[in-house]
């Protein structure tokens, strides 16, 4: 295709400004359009990070669908999903009509399964009141819908626990035996999706199929032109969990509880196999009472050091085992019980291959938390693994989002995938910085992160930023310790010092919820973690300051962190430059991302960590942001604040 097809759709004459009345050609977004529509005749690999305001997404659809063939995108959640096939993608089909058919393809938990829903409602077995009243609605929702995507399915809030009883897993879905599968939704998904030549899917769907061979990708990705991933900072953590495998207490409750419900339902005489799968509940609760209470993450022997902890384990496999045997001779009986006995083996299997944890490559280890644990086998590397899922398909591999280098290097982002061919590019925000806003880090004598007072100095500094500013606020912590200091102290400080201001702390509502109420109320104060670090679009003055409490370096206790560093040592690198100052990069620069969302907005980001100038790494990790004015004032920047009050920002 010629590349000045690519430069009129984008031109003030194109396609784009007729179809759009607020569309602006700029000329970041016409050159990584033509990027995008050079790898995708090329089949080129192609890393691109494309600053905030860019339009990356225009940047790529527009020559998807010019370039023709099958293109799957890949977005890194399903909000992004759903904004992209909703959105997105129809403002760009509107502008470019052509006879192109588009298909959204998600995980089967997303979709209501008639087999489960049907098995839920005749058991009666709910836990209350709004689950009944929950579980009546999606039955309705079920019989009108076309799609039975929960996500459409607005009367029943997506955490609901009561999803988990009318959705299916890939161990407990009857495939082709099941007598709705004519009638499935989540066949009929994978069909359009087969059908289709723009298919949209999310980062863990991509993953999982590749791993589980599952959910139709492998079927669709031979056969696909380009494979094109949005927020493509989150593909190594991706791969990670999906390459790797997780044993956890939940899905051994789960499995207990399953069993002895079908085998009541559908072979009541079989009174052994529920005892057997009481004791499998019975020892997975046992072996977490040997954990403690208190939350830690362990490597494998560290972990069976423990006192009692591999003994409690081996108690478990031997639970698993004995139910499995009992579970065996039942299994002819329904398709059900044939499942539950795959699922059965399939557990076993993992206890003991954990367990044992031959040499292979993969980090073993082991995460405890308030209710539950994780048994973790995580490879060492996925680069390997990822390139091999690239070899052969001869297609065009597209990377992009706003964060994907440090200080100007891909280096860290492409090693981790395997990306030794790939074309990177830099198309910077057109946003004016300078003038927008303004970085602000404390004075060299605020205490360092490592100092017992250091949240508490974040904590009342922050309050002060909050007072001076008028519009709203965003207090960012690495970690929780820090949230829970924050959410204790800010709300009565703030109204001490005579600020009636509504505070929200992330995890007391849904996080759409919280940003909703943020949103509308022009000038509240949000407490958050990791979660609200990243895919948060805020504009105008209901946020105008950002504070992180600390320079994001991962916790030093993360076994795979620990081991993939040490490796690094052993080998003659620089965990540190080669790892940790990188990855520490990517991360500040989400968090920073979240400020400036517009040409209009203007505010402050404060990183309350001196390091980043007093540091030498300082100036490597300053290098990855924005290029705001800098100030270490606590009276300049709070007068700056203070100004932005009456001020409107010129266009």
């Amino acid at each position: 295709m010629n590349l000045d097809i690519i430069d009129h759709a984008f031109s003030e004459a194109g396609a784009l400004a007729k179809s759009q009345p607020h569309f602006r050609p700029r000329a970041a977004q016409q050159e990584m359009a033509r990027a995008v529509a050079t790898a995708l005749q090329s089949n080129g690999t192609l890393v691109v990070e494309a600053g905030t305001g860019t339009g990356k997404t225009y940047a790529y659809l527009v020559p998807a669908l010019l370039c023709g063939g099958r293109v799957i995108v890949s977005t890194g959640t399903k909000t992004l999903q759903d904004q992209l096939f909703d959105r997105d993608l129809p403002a760009v089909r509107a502008a470019f009509p052509m006879p192109i058919e588009a298909a959204l393809l998600k995980g089967r938990a997303n979709y209501v399964c008639r087999h489960h829903l049907e098995r839920t409602q005749s058991e009666g077995r709910l836990h209350s009141r709004e689950d009944v009243v929950a579980l009546s609605k999606i039955a309705t929702f079920a019989e009108r819908s076309a799609s039975g995507d929960k996500a459409e399915c607005t009367d029943v809030p997506d955490d609901s626990r009561i999803w988990q009883s009318v959705t299916s897993t890939r161990d407990n879905c009857l495939g082709s035996d099941c007598k709705h599968y004519d009638n499935c939704f989540v066949i009929s998904a994978r069909k359009a999706a087969m059908k289709a030549e723009i298919v949209v899917v999310n980062h863990h769907l991509f993953f999982a199929d590749l791993a589980l061979k599952d959910e139709g990708i492998a079927e669709l990705l031979p056969a696909c032109n380009a494979v094109i991933f949005d927020e493509a900072h989150k593909l190594p953590e991706a791969a990670t969990l999906f390459f790797g495998a997780q044993t956890t207490s939940g899905q051994l409750i789960e499995l207990a509880r399953d069993i002895e419900l079908t085998i009541r339902a559908q072979a009541k005489d079989a009174v052994d196999v529920v005892t057997y799968a009481n004791d499998i509940g019975l020892a997975t609760r046992k072996l977490r009472l040997t954990l403690g209470t208190t939350p830690f993450k362990k490597p494998h022997f560290d972990a069976l050091d423990r006192d009692g902890v591999r003994e409690a384990l081996d108690a478990l496999v031997t639970a698993v085992a004995l139910c499995e045997g009992a579970l065996e001779p039942q299994a002819q009986r329904s398709e059900d019980l044939g499942l539950l006995l795959a699922r059965t083996t399939q557990l076993r299997q993992a206890l003991l291959s954990w367990l044992n944890a031959a040499d292979d490559g993969t980090i073993r280890w082991l995460e405890v938390n308030a209710g539950n644990y994780v048994l973790h086998a995580t490879p060492f590397s996925i680069a390997d693994i990822f390139s091999k899922q690239r070899e052969g398909n001869a297609k065009a591999w597209i990377f992009t989002s706003a964060t994907l280098s440090a200080a100007g290097s891909f280096d860290h982002f492409s090693s981790q995938l395997g990306l030794i061919d790939a074309t990177c590019a830099t198309w910077e925000s057109p946003f004016d910085y300078a003038r927008q806003a303004v970085l602000y880090v404390p004075a060299a004598q605020f205490p360092l992160p490592s100092a017992p007072e250091h949240t508490d100095a974040v904590i009342e500094e922050s309050v002060a930023l909050v007072c001076a500013n008028g519009g709203g606020s965003f207090l960012l912590f690495t970690s929780h310790r820090a949230l829970k200091a924050a959410a204790e102290k800010v709300p009565d400080m703030l109204k001490a010092a005579g600020q009636d201001r509504l505070v929200l702390t992330q995890g007391q509502a849904p996080k759409h919820e919280l940003l909703s109420q943020f949103r509308n109320a022009g000038n509240a104060v949000l407490l958050g973690s990791q979660s609200f670090w990243e895919g948060v679009d805020v504009q105008g003055d209901a946020l105008s300051l950002v504070v992180i409490d600390k320079l994001p370096f991962a916790p030093p206790d993360d076994p795979v962190l620990a081991a993939r560093l040490k490796n690094l040592e052993d080998n003659g690198g620089n965990a540190f430059a080669q790892w940790q100052l990188p990855q520490a990069a990517i991360t500040l620069k989400q968090g920073a991302g979240r400020l400036i969302r517009s040409e209009t907005d203007r505010g402050v980001l404060a990183v309350m960590d001196t390091r980043l100038v007093d540091k030498g790494y300082g100036k490597h990790l300053q290098k990855s942001l924005p290029p705001m004015a800098r100030t270490r004032n606590s009276e300049g920047v709070r007068k700056f604040l203070t100004s932005l009050r009456n001020s409107t920002p010129s266009t």
